[in-house]
Protein backbone atom coordinates (compact mmCIF):
# COMPACT_ATOMS: atom_id res chain seq x y z
CA UNK A 1 0.00 0.00 0.00
CA UNK A 2 1.54 3.53 -1.38
CA UNK A 3 1.79 6.23 1.56
CA UNK A 4 -0.86 8.26 -0.98
CA UNK A 5 -3.84 5.77 -0.43
CA UNK A 6 -3.11 5.33 3.66
CA UNK A 7 -5.89 7.22 4.86
CA UNK A 8 -3.89 8.00 8.34
CA UNK A 9 -6.72 6.69 10.54
CA UNK A 10 -6.16 9.73 12.45
CA UNK A 11 -2.10 9.56 13.27
CA UNK A 12 -1.79 13.38 13.60
CA UNK A 13 -0.97 16.09 15.69
CA UNK A 14 -4.55 17.60 15.50
CA UNK A 15 -6.28 14.25 16.18
CA UNK A 16 -3.77 13.11 18.98
CA UNK A 17 -4.52 16.95 21.11
CA UNK A 18 -7.92 16.81 20.12
CA UNK A 19 -8.32 12.95 21.44
CA UNK A 20 -6.15 14.13 24.61
CA UNK A 21 -8.36 16.95 25.27
CA UNK A 22 -11.82 15.33 25.08
CA UNK A 23 -10.37 12.57 27.47
CA UNK A 24 -9.39 14.94 30.13
CA UNK A 25 -13.23 16.54 30.06
CA UNK A 26 -14.87 13.19 29.74
CA UNK A 27 -12.50 12.16 33.33
CA UNK A 28 -13.42 15.33 35.13
CA UNK A 29 -16.54 15.35 33.94
CA UNK A 30 -17.33 11.64 35.19
CA UNK A 31 -15.56 12.60 38.47
CA UNK A 32 -17.63 15.78 38.90
CA UNK A 33 -20.78 13.98 38.00
CA UNK A 34 -20.18 11.18 40.74
CA UNK A 35 -19.78 14.07 43.56
CA UNK A 36 -22.46 15.97 41.93
CA UNK A 37 -20.58 19.36 41.38
CA UNK A 38 -22.83 20.13 38.92
CA UNK A 39 -21.03 23.15 37.63
CA UNK A 40 -17.73 21.17 36.67
CA UNK A 41 -19.97 18.82 34.73
CA UNK A 42 -21.01 21.73 32.31
CA UNK A 43 -17.72 23.85 32.68
CA UNK A 44 -16.44 19.78 31.25
CA UNK A 45 -18.81 19.61 28.72
CA UNK A 46 -17.46 23.22 27.82
CA UNK A 47 -13.99 21.47 27.39
CA UNK A 48 -15.03 18.84 25.46
CA UNK A 49 -16.68 21.35 22.79
CA UNK A 50 -12.85 22.90 22.82
CA UNK A 51 -11.65 19.92 22.41
CA UNK A 52 -13.18 19.45 19.34
CA UNK A 53 -13.10 23.24 18.10
CA UNK A 54 -9.20 23.20 18.93
CA UNK A 55 -8.94 19.91 16.30
CA UNK A 56 -10.56 21.79 13.45
CA UNK A 57 -8.80 24.47 13.67
CA UNK A 58 -5.39 22.36 14.30
CA UNK A 59 -6.35 20.75 11.34
CA UNK A 60 -6.77 23.49 9.24
CA UNK A 61 -3.75 25.07 10.16
CA UNK A 62 -2.11 21.83 8.28
CA UNK A 63 -1.61 20.02 11.62
CA UNK A 64 -4.31 17.00 10.48
CA UNK A 65 -4.03 14.54 7.77
CA UNK A 66 -2.46 15.14 4.62
CA UNK A 67 -1.52 18.75 6.03
CA UNK A 68 1.52 20.88 4.89
CA UNK A 69 2.83 20.69 8.75
CA UNK A 70 3.02 17.10 9.36
CA UNK A 71 5.24 14.79 8.06
CA UNK A 72 3.92 11.15 7.27
CA UNK A 73 5.96 8.09 8.33
CA UNK A 74 5.75 4.82 7.04
CA UNK A 75 4.12 2.08 8.74
CA UNK A 76 6.32 -0.79 9.25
Amino acid sequence: MSLEADPGHGNSPAAWTTVIVMLVAVTIGTLAFWFTIAWLVWASVGLLVVGAIVGVVLGKLGYGVGGDKLTPKAHS
